[in-house]
Protein backbone atom coordinates (compact mmCIF):
# COMPACT_ATOMS: atom_id res chain seq x y z
CA UNK A 1 0.00 0.00 0.00
CA UNK A 2 1.39 3.84 -1.05
CA UNK A 3 2.11 5.92 2.22
CA UNK A 4 1.65 9.28 2.00
CA UNK A 5 3.14 11.29 4.54
CA UNK A 6 1.18 14.74 5.65
CA UNK A 7 3.10 17.31 8.06
CA UNK A 8 1.44 19.73 9.82
CA UNK A 9 3.52 22.56 10.56
CA UNK A 10 2.04 23.89 13.16
CA UNK A 11 0.79 22.74 16.06
CA UNK A 12 -2.70 22.56 16.23
CA UNK A 13 -3.65 18.53 16.81
CA UNK A 14 -7.38 19.60 15.49
CA UNK A 15 -6.12 20.84 12.24
CA UNK A 16 -4.04 17.43 11.70
CA UNK A 17 -7.41 16.06 12.72
CA UNK A 18 -8.79 17.81 9.50
CA UNK A 19 -6.14 17.15 7.12
CA UNK A 20 -6.16 13.39 8.30
CA UNK A 21 -10.00 13.10 6.96
CA UNK A 22 -9.40 15.21 3.97
CA UNK A 23 -6.18 13.80 2.78
CA UNK A 24 -7.61 10.29 3.31
CA UNK A 25 -10.84 10.79 1.39
CA UNK A 26 -9.15 12.50 -1.74
CA UNK A 27 -6.27 9.49 -1.72
CA UNK A 28 -8.46 6.53 -1.58
CA UNK A 29 -8.23 3.33 0.22
CA UNK A 30 -5.47 2.15 -1.83
CA UNK A 31 -3.18 4.92 -0.18
CA UNK A 32 -2.36 4.46 3.84
CA UNK A 33 -2.51 8.67 4.83
CA UNK A 34 -0.05 9.56 8.29
CA UNK A 35 -0.59 13.23 9.46
CA UNK A 36 2.00 13.99 11.91
CA UNK A 37 1.72 17.49 14.09
CA UNK A 38 4.50 19.98 14.40
CA UNK A 39 6.34 19.48 18.26
CA UNK A 40 6.94 23.16 18.31
CA UNK A 41 5.90 26.51 16.68
CA UNK A 42 2.69 28.16 16.72
CA UNK A 43 -1.08 26.84 17.06
CA UNK A 44 -1.78 28.44 13.57
CA UNK A 45 0.57 30.06 11.10
CA UNK A 46 -0.12 33.34 10.37
CA UNK A 47 2.97 35.72 9.64
CA UNK A 48 6.74 35.77 8.87
CA UNK A 49 8.03 34.61 12.47
CA UNK A 50 5.65 31.92 12.62
CA UNK A 51 6.39 30.90 8.67
CA UNK A 52 10.02 30.83 9.59
CA UNK A 53 9.84 28.72 12.54
CA UNK A 54 7.01 26.53 10.53
CA UNK A 55 9.86 25.25 8.22
CA UNK A 56 12.17 24.17 11.07
CA UNK A 57 9.26 22.17 12.61
CA UNK A 58 8.30 20.26 8.96
CA UNK A 59 11.96 19.21 8.92
CA UNK A 60 11.36 18.26 12.30
CA UNK A 61 8.52 16.32 12.24
CA UNK A 62 9.57 14.62 9.04
CA UNK A 63 12.87 13.83 11.22
CA UNK A 64 11.37 11.90 13.91
CA UNK A 65 8.51 10.28 11.79
CA UNK A 66 11.74 8.63 9.78
CA UNK A 67 13.37 7.75 13.24
CA UNK A 68 9.66 5.89 13.95
CA UNK A 69 8.66 2.30 13.30
CA UNK A 70 5.99 3.33 10.47
CA UNK A 71 7.20 2.57 6.61
CA UNK A 72 9.10 5.50 4.96
CA UNK A 73 6.62 7.69 3.00
CA UNK A 74 6.46 7.16 -0.86
CA UNK A 75 5.75 11.14 -0.82
CA UNK A 76 5.48 14.05 1.63
CA UNK A 77 2.75 16.64 1.43
CA UNK A 78 3.48 19.96 3.59
CA UNK A 79 -0.28 20.39 5.28
CA UNK A 80 0.17 24.43 5.41
CA UNK A 81 -1.31 26.99 2.28
CA UNK A 82 2.31 28.34 2.12
CA UNK A 83 4.50 25.56 1.93
CA UNK A 84 7.33 26.27 4.73
CA UNK A 85 10.21 24.07 4.42
CA UNK A 86 8.88 22.97 0.69
CA UNK A 87 12.63 23.43 -0.64
CA UNK A 88 14.47 22.03 2.20
CA UNK A 89 12.43 18.81 2.72
CA UNK A 90 12.71 18.30 -1.15
CA UNK A 91 16.97 18.49 -0.85
CA UNK A 92 16.64 16.02 2.14
CA UNK A 93 13.66 13.74 0.93
CA UNK A 94 14.37 10.65 -1.54
CA UNK A 95 10.46 10.90 -1.45
CA UNK A 96 8.48 13.22 -3.73
CA UNK A 97 7.63 16.28 -1.53
CA UNK A 98 4.77 19.11 -2.56
CA UNK A 99 2.75 21.58 -0.34
CA UNK A 100 -0.80 22.93 -0.57
CA UNK A 101 0.04 25.95 -2.29
CA UNK A 102 2.15 24.10 -5.13
CA UNK A 103 0.15 22.18 -5.40
CA UNK A 104 -2.77 24.23 -6.15
CA UNK A 105 -0.98 26.83 -8.24
CA UNK A 106 -0.23 24.08 -10.45
CA UNK A 107 -4.11 22.78 -10.73
CA UNK A 108 -5.47 26.24 -10.83
CA UNK A 109 -3.24 27.48 -13.61
CA UNK A 110 -4.50 24.32 -15.94
CA UNK A 111 -7.59 26.70 -15.96
CA UNK A 112 -6.13 29.57 -16.80
CA UNK A 113 -5.61 32.72 -15.25
CA UNK A 114 -6.39 32.20 -11.42
CA UNK A 115 -6.90 34.07 -8.11
CA UNK A 116 -6.38 33.03 -4.31
CA UNK A 117 -8.76 33.65 -1.45
CA UNK A 118 -7.48 32.55 1.92
CA UNK A 119 -7.38 33.70 5.42
CA UNK A 120 -5.21 36.04 7.14
CA UNK A 121 -4.49 39.55 6.05
CA UNK A 122 -0.59 39.25 6.12
CA UNK A 123 -0.66 36.01 3.79
CA UNK A 124 -1.17 38.42 0.80
CA UNK A 125 2.79 39.21 0.18
CA UNK A 126 3.92 36.02 1.33
CA UNK A 127 1.67 33.95 -1.50
CA UNK A 128 2.87 36.41 -3.79
CA UNK A 129 6.49 35.65 -3.29
CA UNK A 130 6.06 31.97 -3.25
CA UNK A 131 4.43 32.12 -5.96
CA UNK A 132 7.13 34.08 -7.91
CA UNK A 133 9.45 31.71 -6.34
CA UNK A 134 8.03 28.83 -7.98
CA UNK A 135 7.32 30.21 -11.15
CA UNK A 136 3.49 30.34 -11.10
CA UNK A 137 2.93 34.37 -10.61
CA UNK A 138 2.80 35.00 -14.11
CA UNK A 139 -0.54 33.44 -13.83
CA UNK A 140 -1.91 34.72 -10.55
CA UNK A 141 -3.97 37.74 -10.81
CA UNK A 142 -4.46 38.66 -7.43
CA UNK A 143 -4.93 37.89 -4.00
CA UNK A 144 -7.87 38.36 -2.05
CA UNK A 145 -7.03 37.61 1.81
CA UNK A 146 -10.41 37.93 4.11
CA UNK A 147 -9.52 39.20 7.74
CA UNK A 148 -10.38 35.76 10.02
CA UNK A 149 -7.53 33.57 9.87
CA UNK A 150 -7.81 30.31 8.72
CA UNK A 151 -8.59 29.24 12.09
CA UNK A 152 -10.87 31.53 12.91
CA UNK A 153 -13.10 30.72 9.51
CA UNK A 154 -12.90 26.88 10.40
CA UNK A 155 -14.56 27.84 13.72
CA UNK A 156 -17.69 28.95 12.23
CA UNK A 157 -18.46 27.00 8.79
CA UNK A 158 -21.63 28.44 8.42
CA UNK A 159 -20.20 31.72 8.67
CA UNK A 160 -17.00 30.73 7.09
CA UNK A 161 -18.71 29.69 3.84
CA UNK A 162 -20.89 33.08 3.30
CA UNK A 163 -18.00 35.80 3.77
CA UNK A 164 -15.66 32.77 1.27
CA UNK A 165 -18.52 32.60 -1.46
CA UNK A 166 -18.53 36.39 -1.74
CA UNK A 167 -15.04 36.66 -1.61
CA UNK A 168 -14.55 33.97 -4.25
CA UNK A 169 -17.44 35.82 -6.55
CA UNK A 170 -15.72 38.74 -5.85
CA UNK A 171 -12.16 37.69 -6.85
CA UNK A 172 -14.01 35.74 -10.14
CA UNK A 173 -15.37 39.19 -11.48
CA UNK A 174 -13.10 41.99 -10.47
CA UNK A 175 -9.74 39.58 -11.54
CA UNK A 176 -11.84 37.85 -14.69
CA UNK A 177 -10.00 34.75 -13.57
CA UNK A 178 -10.88 31.21 -14.52
CA UNK A 179 -10.13 29.88 -11.37
CA UNK A 180 -10.07 30.55 -7.60
CA UNK A 181 -7.80 28.53 -5.16
CA UNK A 182 -9.63 28.23 -1.67
CA UNK A 183 -6.20 28.23 0.08
CA UNK A 184 -5.85 27.12 3.95
CA UNK A 185 -5.54 23.38 5.79
CA UNK A 186 -8.33 24.64 7.37
CA UNK A 187 -10.40 25.51 5.18
CA UNK A 188 -10.23 21.90 3.82
CA UNK A 189 -13.83 20.55 2.40
CA UNK A 190 -15.48 24.21 2.16
CA UNK A 191 -14.61 24.63 -1.69
CA UNK A 192 -17.02 21.74 -2.75
CA UNK A 193 -19.53 23.41 -0.22
CA UNK A 194 -19.34 26.77 -1.87
CA UNK A 195 -19.08 26.00 -5.53
CA UNK A 196 -22.48 26.40 -6.77
CA UNK A 197 -22.24 30.08 -5.64
CA UNK A 198 -19.17 30.46 -7.49
CA UNK A 199 -18.92 30.61 -11.33
CA UNK A 200 -15.82 29.63 -11.65
CA UNK A 201 -13.93 26.20 -10.55
CA UNK A 202 -12.90 26.92 -6.77
CA UNK A 203 -9.97 24.87 -6.16
CA UNK A 204 -9.74 23.34 -2.87
CA UNK A 205 -5.90 23.30 -1.72
CA UNK A 206 -5.86 20.20 0.28
CA UNK A 207 -7.87 17.93 -2.47
CA UNK A 208 -4.72 19.63 -5.01
CA UNK A 209 -1.99 18.49 -2.42
CA UNK A 210 -3.39 14.85 -2.33
CA UNK A 211 -3.45 14.07 -6.01
CA UNK A 212 -0.52 15.83 -6.84
CA UNK A 213 1.56 13.94 -4.51
CA UNK A 214 0.28 10.54 -5.37
CA UNK A 215 -0.59 10.98 -9.15
CA UNK A 216 2.17 13.10 -10.87
CA UNK A 217 4.93 11.61 -11.68
CA UNK A 218 7.88 12.73 -9.66
CA UNK A 219 11.27 14.54 -10.63
CA UNK A 220 14.23 12.45 -9.77
CA UNK A 221 15.02 12.26 -6.38
CA UNK A 222 18.20 14.90 -5.64
CA UNK A 223 19.07 11.55 -3.44
CA UNK A 224 19.11 7.50 -2.71
CA UNK A 225 18.61 8.06 0.90
CA UNK A 226 17.31 10.86 3.41
CA UNK A 227 19.47 13.06 5.13
CA UNK A 228 21.51 16.47 5.46
CA UNK A 229 24.26 17.69 3.94
CA UNK A 230 25.63 19.69 6.97
CA UNK A 231 26.30 18.95 10.21
CA UNK A 232 24.04 20.35 12.99
CA UNK A 233 24.60 21.67 16.84
CA UNK A 234 21.61 21.67 19.18
CA UNK A 235 18.40 20.50 16.95
CA UNK A 236 16.54 17.26 17.81
CA UNK A 237 18.10 14.04 17.87
CA UNK A 238 16.12 12.79 14.76
CA UNK A 239 17.25 15.62 12.98
CA UNK A 240 21.07 15.01 13.96
CA UNK A 241 20.66 11.45 13.20
CA UNK A 242 20.32 12.43 9.55
CA UNK A 243 23.07 14.51 9.43
CA UNK A 244 27.02 14.02 8.54
CA UNK A 245 29.16 13.46 11.47
CA UNK A 246 31.42 16.24 12.29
Amino acid sequence: MKQLLVINPNTSKRVSALLQTHVQAAAGLHVQVRTVTARFGAPYIADEASYAVAAHAALDAWAATLAGPDPRPDAVLIGCFGDPGLMALRESSPAPVTGLAEAAFIEAARHGRYAIVTGGERWGPMLQRLAQALGQAQQLAGIHTVVPTGAQLAADPAAAHRLLAQACRDAAHQLGVQAVILGGAGLAGMAAAIQSDVPVPVIDSVTAGTHWALRTPPLPPARNTPGFDIAWQGLSPEMLALAPAD
